[in-house]
């Protein structure tokens, strides 16, 4: 397993995991039923963190999208270069800390480490093109 791949692969266990803490939430606030029920307007809301961490899902799962197949592509190329490996792991790294900030209600931050995210997907497009 190339480094890449392993980065990837704690980035989708992560993202796979996020709706857990958000859904112990739900259960908390409209009970077990309520939570297993369909979404209705009049339901109680989540906690705030709750909230921001479903957003924070969300844009978990929608930079995943990008992120795999750059890896993905690497991987069938066979390139695997220093930049590449680091550039997996600081994106794991990011989203780490995006979720963290975005559930704690950092705007700033979570916008910071966003960026960061996205300069690292940058760096991998770079490899596919052997620019790095």
């Amino acid at each position: 397993m190339t480094r890449e791949l392993f980065w990837l692969t704690l980035t989708v266990i992560l993202t796979g995991v996020l709706w857990i803490p958000y859904s112990i939430n739900r259960t908390q606030v409209r009970g077990l039923m309520g939570a297993m029920a369909n979404p209705a307007r009049g339901d109680k809301p989540h906690a705030p963190w709750a909230t921001r961490l479903m957003f924070a899902h969300d844009n978990a799962v929608e930079n995943l999208v990008i992120f795999a197949p750059l890896v993905l592509i690497l991987n069938a190329l066979d390139y695997s270069t220093t930049w590449t490996a680091l550039a997996a792991a600081v994106f794991f790294w990011a989203r780490v800390a995006h979720v963290i900030v975005y559930t704690l209600g950092l705007p700033v931050f979570r916008t910071a480490a966003f960026t960061v995210g996205f300069l690292a997907e940058v760096v991998l497009v770079l490899g596919i093109f052997k620019v790095v």
